[in-house]
């Protein structure tokens, strides 16, 4: 791979009941990757189980691992073995009754070398998360990974443009966002299209603000009530999508990421140079009034 430039894998999967046999999936797809010349693979949000949030249930509590754990000690020997980076969220077992929606960033050396908590914690019909996670406090960072700062977020981060600032100011030139969304069966065609389109162009706009590139991973599959819609993509800087995945197939997106669009695309719109950073006092309050 060319100097300034990232090589990306995005593992897009189905998930089954069992951890370990998603577990066994994704260390065969980040393989995969690999072999494909990825230097950081990322996998999709709470990846080693059905989504757990949509309906309120102690039971669901036993999925939870604690740091190290399984996933930073199997995930952790590939990226050693590899020499590659890992993005690996987890349901974080924090404490007795203290839980996380968490990512963990595994360095070339199979290091945990960054470790993320889902900030902002949805609580929808179908996504009851505040039921199992308390909110993030790790703040909005950045990590290095191979030639590139990354910074993860995670699903409902997505949509606050607050998140995706912060941690371009902390450094990170790519975003990647672990993610778990998708539609019901009373959905109408029209309603589907709306929402994706309003997932990906949010995501887009981030990258067109920051002058960064986005890659979200977002899983396959009907689990239970949902019906999740995939289409994992990775966009530059200029907010232009390089390569999307299916919306209902399993697959492994490999996508190259020249760094130099980053310089350039801040060049022409220097957003960051012009922030009026006097003037924004009040996006500390829930609302002006």
């Amino acid at each position: 791979m060319e100097s300034g430039h990232l090589r990306v894998g995005l593992v897009q999967m189905a998930c089954e009941r069992e951890p370990p046999a998603n577990l066994q999936k994704a260390t065969v797809r980040i393989e995969q990757a690999a072999d494909a010349g990825a230097q950081v693979v990322c996998l999709q949000e709470l990846y080693r189980s059905w989504y757990p949030c949509q309906s309120e249930d102690n039971g669901q509590f036993d999925l939870a691992e604690p740091i190290p754990g399984p996933t930073s000690q199997a995930l952790g020997e590939i990226a050693g073995a590899r020499k590659i980076a890992i993005i690996a969220p987890i349901f974080e077992r924090r404490a007795p009754g203290v839980y996380h929606n968490s990512a963990l960033v595994l360095d070339s050396s199979g290091t945990v070398v960054g470790h993320y908590r889902k900030m902002h914690i949805p609580d929808d019909p179908g996504y009851y998360e505040k039921f199992y996670f308390a909110p993030g406090d790790r703040d909005f960072i950045s990590h290095r990974a191979g030639p590139a700062e990354i910074g993860v977020l995670i699903c409902w981060d997505q949509w606050f443009p607050e998140a995706a600032r912060l941690t371009a100011m902390a450094g990170a030139q790519v975003l990647f966002y672990p993610t778990a969304i998708g539609w019901t069966a009373d959905m109408s065609a029209h309603t589907r299209k709306r929402m994706h389109e309003g997932w990906e162009t949010i995501q887009r706009s981030h990258a067109i603000a920051n002058g960064v590139f986005v890659a979200a991973v977002n899983r396959v599959g009907i689990e239970g009530n949902i019906e999740f819609w995939g289409a994992s993509f990775v966009c530059d800087p200029f907010g232009e999508v390089i390569e999307r995945a299916s919306h209902a197939k399993e697959e492994t997106l490999i996508v190259d990421c020249n760094l130099a669009r980053i310089e350039e695309t801040r060049r022409n719109w220097p957003f960051l140079r012009d922030r009026r950073i006097d003037a924004y006092a009040d996006l500390s309050r829930r609302f002006r009034s």
